[in-house]
């Protein structure tokens, strides 16, 4: 007996449906993961030179201008970290009934009819912590320090005024 297991068919399936799951998540992920990238290289150039109020600039509506580039795309961030697994969830559903649908077809519970399904099933729940995990972890880390970074704006707002 061959075995015909290969990760790639893990997360493909047997059909349409796991795969646009699949295809979904692993979109989510490259696209947080590019957000990812560019928030590091942003915080990164922040480190090196930061940014900080002048005397001459509107000191009303400054502070919002320059923290806009660290909020930037944070809301995606966001999506796919609550999103994500619900989308692997669904995939999971789906390949726990396409198990069960191989059981009615063949007559037989057999962990060959079942197997292949929940294989697919913990296929896509996988997927969906995969793009779920960096995605919250990262939106966590950045929404602070822009926090961070927003607050310090504020207060040099503040002396400028007292000045």
């Amino acid at each position: 007996m061959e075995n015909s297991f290969s990760l790639l068919s893990l997360f493909s399936g047997r059909d349409l449906m796991t795969l646009f799951v699949s295809v979904v998540l692993v979109v989510a992920s490259i696209l947080s993961w590019t957000v990812i990238i560019e928030k590091i290289r942003l915080w990164r150039l922040q480190k090196r030179n930061p940014v900080v109020i002048k005397h001459g600039d509107n000191v009303e509506t400054i502070a919002d201008k320059l923290i806009r580039p660290f909020d930037k795309n944070l809301w995606f961030l966001s999506l796919v970290s609550y999103v994500a697994p619900f989308i692997g969830l669904f995939g999971t559903v789906w390949g726990v009934m396409d198990s069960f649908a191989s059981i009615g077809v063949n007559q037989s519970v057999s962990i060959g009819v079942i197997a292949p399904g929940l294989a697919v099933a913990l296929g896509t729940t996988a997927l969906g912590l995969i793009a779920a995990v960096p995605a919250a972890i990262a939106y966590g880390v950045f929404a602070k320090k822009a926090d961070d970074l927003y607050d310090l704006l504020q207060e040099q707002i503040k002396e400028i005024k007292h000045k």
